[in-house]
Protein backbone atom coordinates (compact mmCIF):
# COMPACT_ATOMS: atom_id res chain seq x y z
CA UNK A 1 0.00 0.00 0.00
CA UNK A 2 3.07 2.29 1.24
CA UNK A 3 4.69 1.30 -2.11
CA UNK A 4 1.22 2.44 -4.69
CA UNK A 5 1.02 5.52 -2.35
CA UNK A 6 5.22 6.75 -3.37
CA UNK A 7 4.45 5.60 -6.88
CA UNK A 8 1.36 8.20 -7.05
CA UNK A 9 2.54 10.72 -5.50
CA UNK A 10 6.21 10.36 -7.80
CA UNK A 11 3.54 10.51 -10.67
CA UNK A 12 1.83 13.47 -9.49
CA UNK A 13 5.39 15.70 -8.80
CA UNK A 14 6.33 14.65 -12.22
CA UNK A 15 3.21 15.95 -13.78
CA UNK A 16 3.42 19.11 -11.66
CA UNK A 17 6.85 19.76 -13.17
CA UNK A 18 6.99 22.55 -16.04
CA UNK A 19 7.36 20.95 -19.60
CA UNK A 20 11.56 20.76 -20.33
CA UNK A 21 10.15 21.65 -23.91
CA UNK A 22 8.52 25.11 -22.51
CA UNK A 23 12.10 25.53 -20.34
CA UNK A 24 14.29 28.49 -22.14
CA UNK A 25 17.70 26.25 -23.03
CA UNK A 26 20.09 29.47 -21.05
CA UNK A 27 19.59 28.69 -17.46
CA UNK A 28 20.08 32.27 -16.09
CA UNK A 29 17.62 33.15 -18.62
CA UNK A 30 15.30 31.00 -17.28
CA UNK A 31 15.88 31.85 -13.70
CA UNK A 32 14.75 35.22 -14.80
CA UNK A 33 11.59 34.55 -16.48
CA UNK A 34 10.96 32.21 -13.46
CA UNK A 35 11.23 35.23 -11.51
CA UNK A 36 8.75 37.33 -13.60
CA UNK A 37 6.33 34.45 -13.19
CA UNK A 38 6.42 34.91 -9.69
CA UNK A 39 5.01 38.63 -10.27
CA UNK A 40 2.58 37.82 -12.76
CA UNK A 41 -1.29 37.40 -11.79
CA UNK A 42 -2.84 34.29 -13.52
CA UNK A 43 -5.97 36.50 -14.80
CA UNK A 44 -8.29 33.53 -14.80
CA UNK A 45 -7.04 32.15 -11.49
CA UNK A 46 -6.62 35.93 -10.29
CA UNK A 47 -4.96 35.18 -7.04
CA UNK A 48 -2.45 32.80 -8.10
CA UNK A 49 0.83 33.94 -9.91
CA UNK A 50 1.41 32.30 -13.54
CA UNK A 51 3.83 30.23 -12.23
CA UNK A 52 1.36 28.44 -9.70
CA UNK A 53 -1.52 28.35 -12.18
CA UNK A 54 -2.49 25.48 -14.58
CA UNK A 55 -4.82 27.73 -16.84
CA UNK A 56 -4.56 27.59 -20.78
CA UNK A 57 -3.67 31.16 -20.62
CA UNK A 58 -1.15 31.10 -17.78
CA UNK A 59 0.70 28.55 -19.96
CA UNK A 60 0.24 31.19 -22.82
CA UNK A 61 1.51 33.85 -20.50
CA UNK A 62 4.75 32.11 -19.86
CA UNK A 63 5.34 31.16 -23.09
CA UNK A 64 5.03 34.87 -23.83
CA UNK A 65 7.77 35.82 -20.97
CA UNK A 66 10.29 33.12 -22.39
CA UNK A 67 9.84 34.63 -25.60
CA UNK A 68 10.69 38.14 -24.65
CA UNK A 69 13.39 37.16 -22.43
CA UNK A 70 15.04 35.26 -24.93
CA UNK A 71 14.63 38.15 -27.24
CA UNK A 72 16.96 40.26 -24.75
CA UNK A 73 14.10 42.57 -23.53
CA UNK A 74 14.66 43.72 -19.66
CA UNK A 75 12.27 42.80 -16.72
CA UNK A 76 11.13 46.29 -17.19
CA UNK A 77 10.08 46.13 -20.82
CA UNK A 78 8.32 42.98 -19.98
CA UNK A 79 6.65 43.91 -17.28
CA UNK A 80 5.48 47.28 -18.88
CA UNK A 81 4.18 45.38 -22.31
CA UNK A 82 1.99 43.31 -19.82
CA UNK A 83 0.93 46.35 -18.58
CA UNK A 84 -0.21 47.92 -21.61
CA UNK A 85 -2.21 44.86 -22.62
CA UNK A 86 -3.78 43.54 -19.40
CA UNK A 87 -3.59 46.76 -16.87
CA UNK A 88 -2.46 47.10 -13.71
CA UNK A 89 -4.16 43.84 -12.38
CA UNK A 90 -1.63 41.51 -14.45
CA UNK A 91 0.67 42.41 -11.70
CA UNK A 92 0.25 40.84 -8.05
CA UNK A 93 2.09 43.87 -7.29
CA UNK A 94 0.28 46.60 -8.75
CA UNK A 95 2.91 49.90 -8.55
CA UNK A 96 2.00 53.11 -7.06
CA UNK A 97 0.50 55.29 -9.42
CA UNK A 98 -3.08 58.08 -9.42
CA UNK A 99 -5.49 54.56 -9.97
CA UNK A 100 -3.98 52.52 -7.34
CA UNK A 101 -3.44 55.83 -5.06
CA UNK A 102 -7.18 56.00 -5.22
CA UNK A 103 -7.73 52.45 -4.13
CA UNK A 104 -5.97 52.79 -1.60
CA UNK A 105 -7.07 56.45 -0.16
CA UNK A 106 -10.76 56.24 -0.69
CA UNK A 107 -11.20 53.37 2.00
CA UNK A 108 -9.64 55.21 4.60
CA UNK A 109 -10.96 58.63 3.78
CA UNK A 110 -14.75 57.14 3.85
CA UNK A 111 -14.03 55.43 7.28
CA UNK A 112 -12.63 58.95 8.42
CA UNK A 113 -15.62 60.50 7.07
CA UNK A 114 -17.90 58.24 9.13
CA UNK A 115 -16.20 58.66 12.07
CA UNK A 116 -16.39 62.56 11.73
CA UNK A 117 -20.31 62.38 10.87
CA UNK A 118 -20.94 60.26 14.05
CA UNK A 119 -18.77 62.56 16.24
CA UNK A 120 -20.84 65.45 15.10
CA UNK A 121 -24.12 63.64 15.49
CA UNK A 122 -22.87 62.67 18.94
CA UNK A 123 -21.85 66.37 19.67
CA UNK A 124 -25.49 67.32 18.00
CA UNK A 125 -27.07 64.96 20.38
CA UNK A 126 -25.76 65.92 23.49
CA UNK A 127 -26.34 69.61 23.07
CA UNK A 128 -30.08 68.74 22.04
CA UNK A 129 -30.50 67.69 25.54
CA UNK A 130 -30.00 70.79 27.19
CA UNK A 131 -31.84 72.92 25.01
CA UNK A 132 -35.12 72.02 27.44
CA UNK A 133 -37.29 75.22 27.54
CA UNK A 134 -37.94 75.67 31.20
CA UNK A 135 -41.66 74.13 30.96
CA UNK A 136 -40.17 71.13 29.16
CA UNK A 137 -37.88 71.25 32.68
CA UNK A 138 -40.83 71.16 34.70
CA UNK A 139 -42.70 68.50 33.00
CA UNK A 140 -39.60 65.98 32.72
CA UNK A 141 -39.28 66.85 36.33
CA UNK A 142 -43.18 65.75 37.36
CA UNK A 143 -43.20 62.76 35.16
CA UNK A 144 -39.46 62.08 36.74
CA UNK A 145 -40.40 62.49 40.50
CA UNK A 146 -44.07 60.62 39.91
CA UNK A 147 -44.38 57.91 42.29
CA UNK A 148 -44.55 54.34 41.03
CA UNK A 149 -48.24 52.41 40.91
Amino acid sequence: MKKALAIAAALFCIAAAPDPADMLKDPAQEARARTLFHQVRCVVCQNESIDDSEADLAHDLRQLIRSQVAAGKSDAEIQAFLVSKYGDFILLKPRFNAMTAIIWVVPFAIVAGGVGLLIARRRRTLESADDLSPEEQAKLKSLVDQPEI
